[in-house]
């Protein structure tokens, strides 16, 4: 029982930081080290191993097996030794980690900086540089419309690979296997591209990444729902248009939560987008009930909130369950 309430208690303090204080700049996060060990990684990698799609789609799937599997086995044998110097040096570095594995408030704080850019009509340049700051799409030749659209279905996805899929795997397998998790994420983030470059070294990581977010994923969408029912009261049409479109993006994670978002506010969101100079005409998700308005941003940040604080209780259940 002691090692359940040390596991529970941090996690729910790791939520609470977050909540309070998002991600200092001035605390190490292992996401940091992460990227520049991809970066060091894909640099020798692509040295070592001949230039041809085979051979890269090889160096590809060493990093796949390289970057999780070292995070996992350096964070548990961190938290194994803070446990035998003392509970409470592993109840320390692991809610350090559980609040860095989160990202709830620094998600909300971003969309919230568009908002504000938002309300003086005038401040459109401020809004396109604030919006690039959360999405991968070419920020700077969107309009008002598609700034809204941008922060909104950044929100929406967001949550399901910055919130669900860290506390579900968090709820299973503690901090190491969130940041384990979060690894896979930060791979695909930067090697998982369809373009000349990554479309052969990337392709494993990628699919890696759509392996362990599909039920994360799902059971994101069906969160959403509910907290859309609560808070909304359109938990009906966010059930509709999940069920409907959750399938219409190239990765078969990243509309379930989007979906479930456009149903709950009654608005149309993806479609055509620029990346990297690249026209990419990207299938609609939702239906144009209505225009889509600055206000649905601070609308989709308080079901992503209320999304989150029922996944901390879904998470602190399953480790009960589970330890």
């Amino acid at each position: 029982m002691r090692i359940i309430a040390l596991l529970e208690s941090s996690i729910l303090l790791g939520f609470v930081l977050d909540m309070i204080f998002a991600d200092p700049e001035k605390i190490p996060h292992p996401v940091v080290i992460i990227g520049k060990a991809i970066s060091f990684l894909e640099r020798n990698l692509r040295a070592i191993f001949p230039d041809t799609p085979r051979w890269k789609r090889r160096a590809g799937g060493v990093m796949a097996f390289l970057i999780p599997a070292s995070t996992l086995i350096i964070t548990a044998g961190i938290c194994v030794a803070a446990w035998m110097i003392h509970p409470l040096a592993f109840f320390l570095i692991h809610t350090l980690w559980c609040w860095q594995a989160i990202a709830v408030r620094g998600l909300g704080k971003e969309a919230a900086g568009v908002y504000r850019c938002l309300v003086p009509e005038t401040r459109i340049d401020s809004a396109r540089k604030a919006v690039g700051r959360i999405v991968g799409r070419d920020t700077d030749s969107l309009d008002r419309i598609g700034v809204i659209k941008a922060a909104v279905e950044t929100v929406a996805e967001n949550f399901s690979d910055g919130v669900m899929a860290p506390m579900f795997y968090m709820s299973i397998g503690g901090a190491p296997l969130a940041l384990t998790y979060k690894s896979i994420n930060t791979m695909d983030s930067m090697v998982g591209y369809k373009n000349e470059r990554f479309i052969d070294f990337g392709r494993i990581p990628a699919k890696l990444d759509d392996a362990a977010g599909y039920i994360p994923a799902r059971l994101g969408a069906l969160i959403w729902i509910l907290a859309a029912a609560l808070m909304e009261g359109r938990g009906g049409q966010a059930f509709r248009i999940w069920k409907r479109d959750r399938r219409n993006h190239a990765s078969p994670n990243a509309a379930q939560t989007e979906a479930a978002c456009a149903g709950a506010l009654g608005v149309q969101l993806a479609g055509p987008a620029y990346y990297f100079g690249e026209l990419y005409d990207k299938k609609t998700i939702g239906d144009p009930e209505r225009d889509i308005v600055p206000e649905d941003i601070p609308k989709t940040c308080r079901m992503m909130y209320g999304a989150s604080v029922m996944e901390l209780i879904l998470c602190m259940a399953v480790t009960w369950l589970i330890w």
